[in-house]
């Protein structure tokens, strides 16, 4: 995947030979001290050593982009991502001196959650803009376009945050992706899991997304369900581009559904609760990890989401007495960064491992080095995930975030807020099969 050209292999024992008949005349010289690899923390350091011809590589930037909605229904949600991706990369360059001496340059272009646009974007970052890598691109209806564009082109795709689980499962066919986020479809079979353990004999209905990763969502819940101890009585799609939910709603209830799994952005999410309280409708709800945030509590009253249960790996941002979190506020506070919520500390997350891969990859900052120090990160931690969270890579493992626990809506004194409980629960490699 990643072998050197012919031409390359012969420059190579050329500038070998230059650097012995250098180091001959100079033996009387201090030997400088090779680049660092890097550190199981994201401490950036690293000697600025001569850009080769990379795209993006300059003696004084490194230049990476990302496509993410930034506009449209799903940008009022998800901007403060990039925006907050940035920060951090902000706060590198101004305290550690960027990664290899170079300063991190972050170029997001609005996708506004359309593959058309989301190809056009990523084009103009790679063609154009001449980025290094593609670092965070976010959203599942453009990013199948993008990645089959960016794995042609060689060009590093990397913790992306699109959930469907196929751009974590395929090294193979698409060396060049890599997933931050956990696939919807992990996700769905954790579901499962937890449904057949905790509530049996209850009938299930599953709404989701009629795009990739919806449909990962309710194979994964089919995987995890115990069918003699469950069954699915509904399945029930909808379209992006709807404005209402409603008889999707309805038709769960009219199935005799006794627990809904939704996949879906909050404001879906939002609507089916709503929906369903006026049709006089109690169920168990399970909603998709990207609406376990506490901006749910503004847009469904604390009272219909009480008991609500979704799925996390990250300390919320509404735990600002842990160290940690308050200092993921001073840094979006001080680096030019959104206000804090659980998005923010996921995007703080995605760019500590995106400074911990360069900052190794520093004595070959090539496509193909950064690739090669990605995928030898081993069980790194951030001071923002949960205590027993962790992420690994290999050359056969392209999925970072791929455990978690369970979070259920409580509420006190008429607000709510997220719960932590139960057990961790761990995809196992052979799922991905």
């Amino acid at each position: 995947m990643k072998t050197m050209s012919m031409a390359m292999a012969l420059l190579s024992v050329v500038c070998l030979a230059v650097l012995v008949a250098l180091a001959v005349a100079c033996e009387d010289e201090e030997e400088e001290a090779p680049a660092p690899t890097g550190t199981p923390a994201p401490t950036p350091t690293g000697t600025a050593m001569p850009a080769a011809e990379v795209p993006g590589i300059t003696d004084t930037e490194i230049i990476l982009g990302a496509d993410c909605p930034l506009s449209g229904a799903l940008g009022a949600f998800y901007a403060t991502i990039p925006q907050a991706t940035g920060a951090y990369f902000n706060y590198i360059n101004e305290t550690q001196g960027g990664v290899c001496g170079r300063d991190i340059v972050y170029k997001v272009e609005d996708n506004n959650d359309d593959p058309a646009k989301g190809v056009e974007a990523v084009r103009k970052l790679v063609e154009k803009d001449k980025v290094f890598a593609i670092v965070g691109s976010l959203g599942d209806s453009p990013h199948p376009a993008v990645w089959e564009y960016l794995n042609e082109k060689g060009v590093p795709d990397i913790l992306c945050s699109a959930g469907s689980h196929m751009f974590g499962a395929d090294p193979e066919g698409h060396p060049w992706t890599v997933q931050m986020i956990p696939s919807f479809r992990i996700e769905g079979k954790f579901f499962g899991q937890y449904i057949s353990e905790n509530l049996p004999g209850k009938k299930v209905a599953v709404l989701y997304s009629n795009i990739i990763s919806g449909i990962d969502e309710l194979e994964g819940v089919k995987d995890g369900l115990n069918p003699d101890k469950n069954e699915i009585v509904s399945e029930q799609s909808f379209e992006l581009t709807d404005v209402s939910i409603s008889s999707q709603v309805t038709n769960m209830k009219k199935s005799g559904a006794e627990v809904v799994v939704v996949n879906a952005s909050p404001g879906f999410s939002a609507q089916a609760i709503e929906q369903a309280d006026r049709l006089g409708w109690e169920v168990d709800w399970f909603i998709s990890y990207v609406s376990s945030d506490e901006t749910m509590f503004l847009f469904v009253s604390p009272e219909l989401m009480e008991g609500a249960i979704s799925f996390q790996a990250l300390k919320p941002a509404a735990w600002t007495d842990d160290p940690a979190v308050a200092e993921h506020y001073r840094l979006m506070d001080e680096y030019g960064g959104p206000q804090p919520t659980n998005f923010t500390v996921y995007a703080q997350t995605l760019a500590e491992v995106a400074v911990e891969a360069l900052s190794r990859s520093c004595d070959n900052l090539t496509r193909e080095g950064l690739m090669d120090a990605l995928e030898s990160i081993k069980d790194f931690h951030s001071d923002l995930f949960l205590d027993e969270v962790n992420v690994s890579f290999s050359s056969t493992d392209h999925g970072a975030l791929q455990t978690g626990r369970m979070l259920r809506a409580v509420v006190e004194d008429g607000k709510g807020r997220w719960e932590y409980f139960g057990p961790l629960y761990e995809f196992e490699e052979e799922d991905q099969e």
